[in-house]
C-alpha cells in the first residue's frame, strides 16, 4: 500500500471513530439513573478536555510558530467570533449543536495537518490519525446525544457522521497535495479553528459537564486533557 493510500485510509478511519461513538450512544439503552447521568456528564467533560488539549497542543502551536502576532490575533479571534454568531443563530432556532460543530472544527484542520505531516514523517502521520480517532470517539457519542435532544432521528444523525468521515480523506489529500507548501495558510486555518473550539468549549460544552452535588464527572476534563498531553508527547 503506497503512502497516499495509507493517508486516505487512516484519515477516514479517524473520522469513522465519531460514527462508532454515535452507534454506541444509539444502542446504549440503560435507564436514566443517577449513576448513568453522572457517567454521561463525565463523558461530556472528557470530550471538552480533549478539545482543549487539541487547541493547546495541535491547533494553537502551529499558529504561534508560523504566523505573525497580528495575523495570529486576527485568525484566532475570527474563529471565536464566527462560532459565537453561529451558536447564537442556532440557539434562536431552538437548538444547540456545540459538540457537533466542535468535532468538525477539530477534525478537518487536524486531517489537513495529517496530510501535510505525512510528507515529512509517515509514522508521525499515522500516530496523529490514532490521536484524532481517540478524540472523535467521545465527541461522536456526545454529539449523538446532543442531536437526540434536538429531536433529530438516529438514522439521520448516523448518516451525517458517516458523511463527515469522508471529510477526513478530502482534508488529508488537500494537505498532502495543496497545503504542504502553504504553511501560513494551514496555520491560519488551524488558528481559526482553535478560536472557534475554545469558544464552544466554554460557552456550551463545559457548562453541560457540571452536575449539581456531584464532583467526579468534571474530572473527565482532566482525563481528556491528559490524553491530549500524552498524544503530544508521542507525536513529539
Amino acid at each position: 500500500m503506497n503512502n497516499l493510500s495509507i493517508i486516505i485510509l487512516s484519515s477516514w478511519l479517524a473520522g469513522v471513530a465519531a460514527f462508532v461513538g454515535g452507534v454506541f450512544a444509539s444502542i446504549e439503552g440503560t435507564a436514566e439513573t443517577e449513576g448513568k447521568r453522572e457517567l454521561i456528564h463525565g463523558v461530556v467533560a472528557f470530550g471538552g478536555g480533549i478539545l482543549v488539549a487539541a487547541v493547546a497542543f495541535s491547533l494553537a502551536p502551529e499558529g504561534i510558530e508560523v504566523l505573525s502576532p497580528p495575523v495570529l490575533a486576527v485568525t484566532f479571534s475570527l474563529g471565536g467570533i464566527a462560532f459565537c454568531c453561529l451558536d447564537a443563530y442556532l440557539s434562536k432556532r431552538g437548538g444547540s449543536k456545540a459538540q457537533f460543530m466542535a468535532m468538525i472544527m477539530d477534525f478537518v484542520p487536524e486531517a489537513i495537518a495529517l496530510g501535510a505531516l505525512s510528507v515529512k514523517s509517515h509514522s508521525a502521520a499515522i500516530l496523529l490519525a490514532v490521536y484524532i480517532g481517540a478524540q472523535n470517539l467521545p465527541e461522536g457519542f456526545n454529539s449523538f446525544r446532543e442531536f437526540r435532544k434536538n429531536r433529530v432521528s438516529p438514522r439521520t444523525t448516523l448518516l451525517a457522521f458517516l458523511a463527515i468521515s469522508l471529510l477526513g480523506p478530502m482534508a488529508a489529500c488537500s494537505g498532502y497535495f495543496l497545503l504542504r507548501a502553504q504553511p501560513r495558510l494551514t496555520a491560519s486555518i488551524m488558528s481559526f479553528s482553535g478560536g472557534g473550539i475554545l469558544y464552544l468549549v466554554f460557552q456550551d460544552i463545559a457548562p453541560k459537564s457540571k452536575m449539581r452535588r456531584h464532583w467526579a464527572p468534571t474530572l473527565g476534563a482532566v482525563l481528556g486533557f491528559l490524553v491530549g498531553m500524552i498524544g503530544k508527547q508521542l507525536l513529539g
